[in-house]
Formats: C-alpha cells, structure tokens, sequence
C-alpha cells in the first residue's frame, strides 16, 4: 500500500510540473536545490536544518528567477545576431 501511494505522489508531481514555462522551472529548481543546501549546510554546522531550508530556498529562488534573466537576454542577443546575419545586414551592438 505504501508503495502504491509514493509511485502516486511522485506520477502526480511530474505531470504537475509538465506546463511550467523556462522561468517557472529555473526558479522552482533553484528553489529546491537551494532548500537542500541550506538544510544540509546548515544540519552540518548543528543548526536547525527547518531554517535553513528556508533560507535556501528563498535565496535559490532568487538565483533561479535571475539565471533565467540571463538565459533570455543571451537567446535575445544570439536571435537578433542570426537575424542580421541572415539577412545581410550588419549587427547592432547589445547595449
């Protein structure tokens, strides 16, 4: 029965996360990868891991958000080269 309900709970939570856009992912990644570091950081410097993972959280969240920035500004700049270059004309500088 334990079974049946963890394969459930975890069928459940990948389709939960199939409609998420490019910045909805990067920004929960962040999350939990910043929620798993600060509890384990935090449990091995005998603090309380609930507070660290907290933390984490928040400040991978905020990582994620701003990474995805980046990401978009790159494909920005890489699209509107390919542009130009398709077409001949000369590239404008990012500013």
């Amino acid at each position: 029965m334990k079974k049946i309900i963890a394969i459930t709970a975890a069928t459940l939570a990948l389709a939960a996360c199939s409609n998420m856009s490019n910045t909805e992912q990067r920004t929960l990644s962040g999350a939990s990868i910043g929620a798993a570091a600060g509890a384990v950081g935090t449990a091995i410097f005998h603090g309380n891991p609930i507070w660290g993972a907290v933390g984490g959280a928040a400040v991978g969240a905020a990582s994620g958000y701003v990474y995805d920035a980046y990401k978009k500004e790159q494909a920005s700049e890489y699209n509107s080269g390919y542009k130009a270059g398709k077409t001949n004309q000369p590239a404008k500088a990012p500013n």
